[in-house]
């Protein structure tokens, strides 16, 4: 009696055939498209991501879904972007890097001359939010008299939906839950009305921070420089060489003494020598 191999096995309980084809040409894009390098290991996450486009399509296959990536100017690319990217955040997530803003960065800062008082942070892969709305908290708590600055927060995302909702800035109750009660006090405004209460971002927060749709293998826009730069948790989807690409143009961007935060298994190690190591995944711009 024959038996079934686990990849056959699997193949049939699936609702959607997909082959070897299917996912090394899917995973080419991926690279292409948004840098990310997929191992094998991420074959089941790609298949069930993208599942969800084809019943969202009523294609049949993934033939069928390739084909309609392939057309000119495909409008289903952006979902398909959008379906592959990981968008895992929290508030004040890695909280030494905050604490580092606040009493190296910003504190310091507090007495700069009105002429001097200029500040400007890149978020790098915001996600939902979370990220750029903690480090305008950040701001807030150590500057104290924000009108007097000239303070802007980029946050860019190559995810347009999860733009989207950061943009909004609504959180449900298990996205504040970890939050100090006097941050949640201070910045959210708690709105009832369901079966949770949900918390939206004050004005106070909201305005320093501006939206971008950015796709960090296209040229970057900026021009700099910028003071602090946060690109966390972004560059392990990269391999080697994308992250050196991607530094050697981010590194024009900010000027000696600047500071870049990269995420908790992150390094510049054999990827940029336009930066040294000053604790723990933070940097300095040489």
């Amino acid at each position: 009696m024959a038996v079934a191999t686990p990849g056959e096995f699997t193949q049939r309980l699936r609702e959607f055939s997909f082959s070897d084809e299917d996912f090394e040409a899917l995973r080419r894009l991926v690279k292409e498209l948004i840098g990310i390098n997929l191992s094998d290991q991420k074959r089941e996450l790609v298949y069930g991501r993208l599942a969800r486009r084809l019943r969202a399509l009523n294609l049949r296959s993934f033939r069928e879904y390739r084909k309609l990536l392939a057309e000119p100017n495909s409008q289903e690319l952006v979902e398909f972007c959008n379906a592959i990217t990981t968008n895992l955040t929290s508030f004040f997530r890695e909280p030494h890097h905050f604490e580092y803003l606040h009493d190296a960065v910003l504190r310091p800062l507090a007495d700069m001359p009105p002429g001097a008082r200029r500040l400007r942070i890149w978020s790098a892969g915001c996600s939902s939010g979370e990220e750029p709305y903690s480090i305008a908290m950040t701001v807030l708590e150590a500057l104290g008299d924000v009108p007097a600055w000239d303070i802007r927060i980029l946050a860019t995302d190559v995810d347009s939906a999860v733009l989207e909702r950061a943009r909004r800035g609504v959180y449900g109750a298990d996205r504040v839950r970890n939050l100090d009660p006097r941050r949640l006090e201070r910045f959210f405004t708690e709105q009832r009305g369901g079966s949770e209460p949900t918390y939206t971002i004050r004005p106070e927060v909201a305005r320093l921070v501006v939206f971008r749709h950015l796709n960090l293998m296209h040229p970057l826009p900026m021009r700099g420089p910028l003071d602090v730069i946060f690109c966390r948790n972004v560059i392990i989807y990269f391999d080697r060489d994308t992250q050196r690409d991607l530094f050697a143009r981010i590194a024009p961007l900010q000027r000696p003494g600047h500071l870049l935060f990269l995420g908790h298994s992150e390094s510049l190690f054999k990827v940029s020598d336009d930066y040294e190591p000053i604790g723990r995944t933070m940097y300095r711009r040489i």
